[in-house]
């Protein structure tokens, strides 16, 4: 998980704290051994991570889950993937929302696909046995080339490889190690041909795009503020960027009755949709299980 992302959880502050300690108990026993959990393999025990966004997508597995007639538990905010993925590789959890290529490289180190259909099939070959992965959505939460729509708008910028269009400097801001990975500037030279200067912004990139003290920003994709402050991530034709689609992760032995269910949920659940969960949540906070109420009926999905 990047430093970036740990910032994110950290904004959410006391109310996260609290939760994890309400459930920190249940998150680290095994539900289908307690009589007042889930007593029955025919229960489906849903996970999230301690993250608004991951817990949205969660209900909206678990509702339609209900929805299709299947008696579901929650378990969420249990944390981070050395917390939830041993509950899933014992099969105490069975549905859990991933992101591919954290997902990949948390079991393969040594991977180096970056591309979502090459990520998601290396994916298939690296998860333990008793595990899959079911529909992969265009959805994603991940790194992206992002700038302000009026600066898209005035260059006819859509792909990364658009920026050579740009006549004026270009100037990449982010967290400072993003000097130093694969994907910034170096990277961005080497598989694109565009050079750019280099800003540390930190908490701020998102700010400091808007105000043009950058005109290019690594901002993830599910960021609520690409709707809110008019934002547009770029797309990657050439996968300089890890692809990390949104996935279900779940115990193989129920993978073959719940797919129809979740896979009509990956194949509605789109970028743009995503954000905008995002944003009912940050800015209109609303729970989460309001939205994927709302989510699922405006799909047409149980």
């Amino acid at each position: 998980m990047s430093t970036r992302r740990i910032t994110r959880l950290a904004g959410l502050g006391a109310a996260i704290a609290a939760t994890a300690l309400v459930l920190a108990g249940c998150a680290s026993s095994n539900p289908l051994a307690a009589p007042t959990s889930s007593g029955s393999s025919d229960t489906i025990v849903v996970g999230s991570q301690a993250y608004y966004s991951n817990e949205i997508i969660a209900e909206i597995y678990a509702q339609a889950l209900e929805g299709a007639g299947f008696t579901v538990q929650r378990q969420f905010n249990i944390g981070q993937r050395d917390a939830y993925l041993p509950s899933l590789e014992n099969g105490s959890v069975t549905v859990f929302p991933e992101y591919t290529g954290n997902l990949l490289q948390y079991y393969d180190k040594t991977a180096t696909e970056t591309s979502p259909d090459a990520v998601y099939a290396a994916l298939q070959k690296a998860l333990p046995a008793n595990l899959t992965v079911l529909d992969q959505s265009t959805a994603t939460d991940q790194d992206s080339y992002t700038v302000t729509q009026a600066f898209a708008d005035q260059y006819g910028l859509n792909t990364i490889a658009d920026l050579s269009k740009v006549t004026v400097p270009l100037t990449l801001g982010g967290p400072p190690e993003l000097a130093q990975r694969p994907y910034g500037p170096t990277g961005l030279k080497s598989t694109y041909g565009i050079d750019v200067g280099f800003k540390a912004t930190g908490d701020t990139t998102v700010e400091d795009l808007v105000a043009g003290n950058v005109n290019v920003a690594d901002v993830f994709t599910a960021d609520p503020k690409i709707a809110t402050d008019h934002l547009k991530s770029l797309s990657d034709p050439k996968g300089l960027i890890l692809a990390s689609n949104v996935v279900p992760l779940v115990s193989k032995n129920i993978a073959d009755k719940i797919a129809p269910t979740i896979n009509k949920v990956s194949a509605a659940l789109t970028p743009a949709g995503l954000v905008a969960l995002n944003v009912q949540s940050t800015v209109d906070q609303k729970s989460a299980a309001d939205i994927a109420k709302q989510w699922l009926q405006q799909n047409n999905l149980p």
